[in-house]
């Protein structure tokens, strides 16, 4: 579900303008509501990685299983799985709606629906290289590795083949496929200008792709940003306060 940013805008201006602190134009706004936007999507990263490393150490009588979701929701609007070209170069974008988009970040590599493990590239070098390392992959899961040759990203071995007699290990060219993450589409406030005010158009209007529980998160790093484009160090104060409620909120 997306936030409106009409809803936002409102919040940012309302706020601004509280005690005489400034005025923030469409234009102005877009380029921050935007900026805000793709900081907190790469945030989301951050505490994937974090959740991840924290996993071996959890007491397995606490669940916090509730926050991985949560996450994991976040994502999911950016999240694909994309052919990769020729089974060794990732795409660098992909269709989000009528447009292409950038991807951001990559992440499991699949061969045949499988997933794939990743080894270091000695490693794949000995079984792709030795007879006796081929033919203990026989049976087991595809692995993958990083390419070196400029512009390819993987290799990715699905097992032994054996031709001849002869076990050999090729990396495959085909069935290997990415997960992708993309960034989010361009927000926008669209207007149409009635004596000489800017009113709100929803028609050319583009909301944030965020999850639902970011509206106060956006609302409060727009006005830290604003504070400073406008001069405004009491702005970006009244900001920081709310970032900091915000986050003793989520940690009591």
């Amino acid at each position: 579900m997306a936030i409106s940013i009409d809803t936002v805008y409102q919040r940012v201006l309302t706020l601004a303008n509280k005690e005489q602190r400034g005025y923030i134009t469409p234009q102005e706004f877009n380029l921050l509501a935007n900026q805000a936007q793709i900081s907190i999507f790469e945030g989301y990263f951050f505490s994937k990685n974090k959740r991840e490393r924290l996993e071996d150490k959890r007491d397995s009588e606490i669940n916090e299983a509730d926050l991985e979701e949560l996450i994991s929701r976040k994502l999911a609007p950016f999240q694909s799985v994309e052919v990769v070209n020729n089974g060794d170069t990732f795409p660098t974008t992909v269709t989000a709606g009528d447009e292409n988009t950038d991807v951001f970040q990559t992440g499991r590599v699949f061969y045949n629906n499988q997933v794939c493990q990743k080894v270091s590239i000695n490693e794949a070098n000995r079984f792709s290289r030795s007879i006796r390392h081929a033919s203990t992959t026989a049976g087991q899961g595809p692995i993958f590795t990083d390419n070196l040759l400029t512009g390819r990203d993987i290799l990715v071995y699905s097992g032994p083949t054996v031709t001849l007699g002869v076990v050999t290990m090729a990396p495959v060219t085909s069935m290997v496929s990415v997960e992708c993450f993309r960034v989010p589409t361009q927000a926008n406030w669209g207007y149409v200008v009635v004596n000489e005010k800017a009113l709100y158009n929803a028609n050319v209007a583009v909301d944030f792709e965020l999850h639902k529980s970011e509206e106060d998160t956006l609302v409060t790093e727009i006005l830290e940003l604003a504070g400073i484009v406008i001069g405004k160090p009491g702005l970006m104060q009244t900001a920081q306060a709310m970032e900091q409620q915000e986050i003793a909120m989520q940690n009591t």
